[in-house]
């Protein structure tokens, strides 16, 4: 029996921008040479550095270990196992480490511009994928010195010469010490443009070991994204059994949890300048958690006394990403969902490439519902006044523009 042939792998080897040839035709068609496109979480496979990553360990005794164990699965972290490859039917996963790459620059800012300039995406917002899952890990030491290590490597290495490379840092959140002296040490470096948690930990928001955190990040206007993530190790979600599920539930679960316990203890009241990003959960949740908590506010207000608004007035004012975005069997309610987070205004794409559900800018761009500046706005305008953003081009987007005559953007 003849062995399978994986599609778009050449005799070359695989490359991501043929890999990805569809998605730079459809941007070509849907011109998006004339607005600036910001993708809001976008992951690289950090797990192909992670030798240079664990030279930045300070602790001798865990830089060993970690360049032992690395950080597959059974590694020091000790994390979950991975199912987005889909056993191999997404061959971007597997092929990757055979991508051929110059010597120069660093191997992931060649592999983070090739999907980016296929997809017609301008700037984006780059995390670790293996390591979010440092979260669950039962040593809190391993959590924060893997953190700061790449923390420290990706500043060093990608983010210091890549205006089109940004990143939220990771906060090893178990330790609140840690994330404080994160803020301190990375808060002023280039290319940061905020700071991420991710979701699947078990330590109280609202707990006051985090204050003087939230005070710091307020004061430097740096953004507070929670990253959602899923964990089969969680003691609810380890009754499922299939990814379909622990991912559906998973990805909703987890921040949804954290945002109640933001609101419900006032915390929007306590950091109102703070801005708060929620990553990677969709959409579908925020109305029914706003009609959730609104119904159960106006029965025991006193639950809430710091409260001065309905708890979905405070949700609008916060910032959702897009992927994945539930738009199957019901646009309708994918329209009221827009409306009802005030999306024109707080909604950001992200593509989430390179993970099986990734999301096309299309996904925003052909929705019919959408002006065009509404469309501009999610895209791109929203991310680059949160974050205070230059305005940025591909390199392949202003040699288009220069050869039709077109000024630049400003």
């Amino acid at each position: 029996m003849s062995k399978p042939v994986a599609r778009n792998v050449t005799n070359e080897g695989f490359d991501t921008s043929s890999h990805l040839r569809n998605a730079a035709v459809q941007a070509a068609k849907r011109g998006y040479d004339d607005f600036m496109i910001v993708d809001v979480d976008a992951h690289h496979y950090e797990t192909e550095a992670f030798s240079e990553i664990a030279d930045y360990i300070d602790d001798p005794v865990l830089r060993r270990e970690a360049k032992f164990q690395g950080m597959s699965r059974g590694g020091i972290a000790s994390m979950d196992g991975s199912y987005q490859e889909m056993t191999g039917r997404v061959i971007r996963y597997p092929e990757r480490k055979n991508e051929k790459v110059p010597a120069q620059p660093h191997r992931d800012i060649t592999l983070m511009y090739r999907w980016m300039d296929a997809m017609g995406v301008d700037v984006a917002c780059m995390f670790p994928t293996p390591m979010l899952n440092i979260v669950t890990c039962p040593r809190i030491e391993v959590e924060v010195a893997l953190a700061r290590a790449y923390n420290r490597w990706l500043c060093d290495n990608i983010l210091k010469t890549e205006n089109r490379l940004k990143s939220m840092l990771y906060l090893p959140f178990n330790d609140p010490a840690a994330c404080i002296d994160m803020v301190e040490k990375f808060g002023d470096k280039p290319g940061v443009i905020g700071f991420m948690v991710v979701a699947t930990h078990y330590r109280s928001v609202h707990d006051n070991a985090y204050m003087k955190l939230y005070a710091m990040l307020q004061e430097r206007n740096l953004p507070l994204a929670f990253h959602a993530a899923y964990t089969w190790s969680d003691k609810q979600l380890s009754l499922t059994n299939r990814f379909m599920a622990v991912h559906a539930l998973g990805f909703t679960w987890h921040n949804m949890l954290h945002m109640t316990n933001w609101l419900v203890n006032g915390m929007p009241e306590r950091f109102p300048k703070l801005k708060l990003i929620w990553i990677e959960s969709g959409l579908a949740w925020v109305p029914f958690l706003m009609q959730r908590l609104d119904n159960e506010f106006m029965m025991r207000t006193s639950d809430a006394p710091l409260l001065k608004r309905l708890p979905s007035d405070y949700m609008r004012d916060m910032f959702y990403t897009s992927q994945p975005m539930e738009m199957v069997n019901n646009p309708k309610a994918l329209e009221v969902t827009f409306d009802m987070i005030n999306a024109k205004s707080q909604l950001l794409y992200s593509s989430d490439y390179p993970h099986w559900d990734m999301d096309l800018p299309m996904t925003i761009y052909d929705l019919p519902f959408l002006d065009e500046q509404a469309k501009r706005d999610i895209l791109g305008g929203n991310a680059q006044r949160l974050f205070n953003l230059e305005t940025t081009l591909a390199p392949g987007k202003l040699e288009r523009r220069a050869k039709a005559g077109k000024a630049a953007l400003v």
